[in-house]
């Protein structure tokens, strides 16, 4: 079937997000500043965290995995819909589609389960600090973000294996500005039920597993935050926690408004905004919350600056 759809449709047609060539232009300015400081703190980030020593610590590692992941992320988006908006070729071939299609949901599920193991990783800080080096080992942490990886790889194995499997007759305009799983199912000619059904119970169970991992660890955080009597000693335990709760709430958020539907529910508008919101600005947010709100990141940056003018 895959490859009759190759044959019918060679490629497809990004519509993106607007007609009108000065709102166009306006966007490719906005979104290239916003990928632009995606990548610097991102790479910063990255960077920071290999080159200080005081930062080789299992919440900084997988911190670095997640910086990875927003700067992939973005740029498995981002440069497409840059040349769409600057251009009038809006076409996409079908290996293109699927295989930005393929990277986009290996790291959106990825990212994920990370975020779960960040929110295991405070769990271990904040409810049991005594064995908190055995509990997050080096192992351990490396089992949770290849673990994290696997299941990535997996779940965009189940979902690109089955769009693949579609019919699309002719059809070729894609209303959207990148290959979205609900606007490929739109175009499709075929019966897609059952095809709705496995990727619904993929998505689903990606996100209700990693959203049961964290609230559990939340869960008991809280509980132990609530048992400190002094109250610095709860609001530092509350600000280890903090970026990362506020960082989960955001990309959530927006990752269930927009999947779990019906693909008959896609709208245009109101997904187009929310996917914006993800695929675009959520990975240059996480840089910034966690540089922000993260004193240890801050002085690391501090310390950084330092060496490099001292070694100057």
């Amino acid at each position: 079937m895959g490859r009759r759809n190759i044959t019918q449709v060679s490629d497809f047609i990004l519509m993106g997000l607007t007609d009108s060539a000065e709102i166009r232009l306006v966007l490719f300015t906005l979104f290239l500043l916003i990928y632009l400081i995606t990548v610097l703190g991102n790479v910063g980030m990255i960077l920071i965290i290999r080159l200080d020593p005081q930062l080789h610590t299992p919440m900084h590692f997988f911190l670095r995995h997640l910086s990875f992941l927003d700067l992939s992320y973005s740029s498995v988006i981002t440069p497409k819909t840059l040349d769409n908006l600057l251009t009038s070729k809006k076409n996409i071939s079908y290996l293109n589609c699927f295989t930005q299609m393929y990277f986009f949901v290996f790291l959106g599920a990825t990212e994920c389960f990370l975020l779960s193991s960040m929110a295991y990783d405070r769990y271990g800080a904040i409810c049991n600090p005594l064995h908190y080096q055995v509990v997050m080992s080096t192992r351990r942490c490396c089992s949770l973000v290849f673990g994290s990886y696997l299941i990535g790889f997996m779940d965009t194995s189940v979902n690109v294996l089955c769009l693949s499997r579609l019919h699309f007759c002719n059809s070729k305009i894609i209303y959207h500005f990148f290959c979205d799983g609900p606007a490929i199912l739109a175009l499709s000619c075929s019966d897609t039920h059952d095809i709705e059904i496995i990727i619904f119970i993929s998505a689903g169970s990606t996100l209700v597993v990693s959203l049961i991992t964290i609230s559990v660890s939340y869960v008991s955080i809280l509980s132990t935050i609530l048992k400190i009597t002094s109250t610095s000693g709860k609001r530092k335990a509350f600000s280890t926690c903090a970026s990362h709760l506020l960082a989960v709430t955001i990309f959530y958020c927006t990752m269930i408004f927009t999947y779990l539907k019906p693909s008959k529910s896609y709208s245009l508008g109101k997904d187009q905004v929310a996917s914006v919101f993800y695929t675009i600005v959520i990975p240059m947010l996480n840089p910034l919350i966690y540089s922000l709100r993260n004193k240890e990141v801050k002085n690391a940056l501090n310390r950084v600056i330092k060496k490099r003018k001292d070694s100057k």
